[in-house]
């Protein structure tokens, strides 16, 4: 079986990509396991000179690199660039912050207590291809730091990139079988989640594919983390300073043509000022320039699919169908979709209940700010929500309110080395970054001396 990489807005194979035998894969797991056996055994100051290395190999080449993120899934090229720059960093922070984080925890009894962190073998990563470098490192750095080895499932239009962090970590120096990527296909899943060297699996991706790897994972009595769909609420009040909104609300929704789980996509507004909010939003989404994401002055390039483009028309279609009003776009060719813009969208909606997954914005009217959170929990996502207002008490007590694993205040929702990231309900468990995040995929064991 052959996997093709596409460029989205040309429309050529660019690549292609054989999919493992059964033999194949079965090496790949062997040498996991003999290189868990050494890698566990090292210290974190031998691990954190090879992380910085690899940060050090990234930045130095993050145009060409940002160059393959492009022609393999369409982001515009700084944005390529700026992911692969956020990746280093990413492996410039677990290097510096493993060790301490991972530190023996004491404990207060009469006799010597304490908690010890031990890898716990191969961390099994099924990826997506939005942000195929960001998506690898944030879970790979801290794995790796911690001593663990790991084995990624990349999506098949990436396998490029995938290629290329491989090729970063032994350029690096880091042992063979410490970070493989494996190119196999969905009926495979369950034969490496089933691997005794594989303790742990991390997912990114849909709803459908977490339930699925969830149960694999729960059958076979495997740690797992998930970080599934979102519909990202955007909640503006009377008091909100409505111009910076309406810019991050831009940003935050077209960043990477629409294509992430923390987008904003349903934009819940007090009727007192919904009307002023929707003409501002209106002018900064109608002066985005989509296009062929190489050039300057292109603001959002295609969708990273054929398939998923005419999803997204499919929704536009329904939702207007249901009452919903077009503002903005609406036009699309091949991958191109014009950056779009909707209002009068209630609960009934398709572009509500749904995860719309490209450039496509949808405006909610509440009464008030009550009604606005009632709006934004509403659903069956939980992952990440903003909050505009000036009144910062406000925005605490209405944060704490909010169903979703983040929220941002007069803020873009964004994740951050330093701070948990991870949703709720149907969006996800478990949690990525921080120290939280690195002790996910730790053996935590108590030590009692007497």
């Amino acid at each position: 079986m052959i996997f093709k990489s596409i460029n989205p807005f040309s429309q050529a194979v660019i690549a292609e990509h054989e999919v493992l035998t059964e033999a194949q894969l079965a090496q790949k797991l062997q040498l996991a396991e003999s290189a868990f056996k050494n890698w566990r055994t090292t210290t974190f100051q031998e691990r954190a000179d090879k992380m910085q290395k690899l940060a050090n190999i990234l930045r130095a080449n993050k145009n060409e690199l940002g160059l393959l993120i492009t022609n393999e899934m369409g982001k515009i090229l700084p944005e390529g660039i700026g992911e692969v720059e956020k990746s280093a960093g990413n492996c410039d922070f677990y290097a510096e912050n493993a060790e301490k984080m991972l530190k023996d925890q004491q404990y207060d009894t009469p006799f010597k207590s304490m908690s010890v962190y031990d890898p716990m073998g191969a961390v099994f990563a099924i990826m997506p291809w939005n942000y195929p470098f960001w998506q690898v490192l944030r879970y790979a750095a801290p794995a790796i730091m911690a001593g663990n080895v790991t084995l990624l499932k990349h999506a098949p239009n990436v396998i490029g990139c995938a290629k290329a962090i491989e090729n970063a970590f032994l350029e690096a120096g880091f042992p063979e079988g410490v970070f493989q990527q494996i190119i196999i296909d969905i009926p495979q899943v369950e034969s490496v989640i089933a691997s005794d060297i594989v303790h742990g699996i991390t997912l990114t991706g849909s709803e459908m594919a977490g339930s699925s790897v969830a149960a694999l994972a729960g059958k076979h009595i495997k740690k797992s983390v998930l970080e599934l769909g979102g519909s990202d609420a955007f909640i503006v009040l009377n008091d909100a300073d409505l111009e910076k909104a309406a810019t991050v609300a831009t940003q935050s929704r077209m960043l990477n043509a629409g294509q992430a789980c923390i987008c904003a996509k349903r934009f819940i507004v007090t009727e007192k000022v919904a009307d002023e909010f929707a003409a501002l939003f209106s002018q900064k989404v109608s002066a985005l320039n989509q296009g062929n994401p190489l050039l300057e002055g292109i603001n959002m390039g295609p969708l990273a699919r054929l398939d998923l483009a005419e999803k997204l028309s499919s929704q536009l279609e329904k939702s207007l169908q249901q009452g919903a009003k077009l503002v903005v776009g609406g036009e699309r060719e091949q991958c191109n979709f014009q950056p779009t813009l909707i209002d009068f969208v209630d609960a009934n909606n398709i572009t509500f209940q749904e995860e719309t997954f490209g450039p496509l914005a949808t405006i909610v009217r509440a009464k008030d700010e009550n009604d606005a959170i009632a709006i934004a929990n509403n659903h069956r996502y939980g992952l990440a929500s903003a909050i505009w207002t000036e009144d910062r008490d406000k925005a605490y007590q209405l944060a704490r309110r909010i169903d979703a694993g983040n929220v941002f205040v007069n803020s873009l929702v964004r994740s951050d080395s330093r701070i948990p990231f991870g949703g709720i309900k149907k969006s996800g468990y478990g949690r990525e970054l921080s120290e939280i995040g690195i002790k996910e995929f730790m053996n935590m064991k108590s030590v009692i001396i007497e």
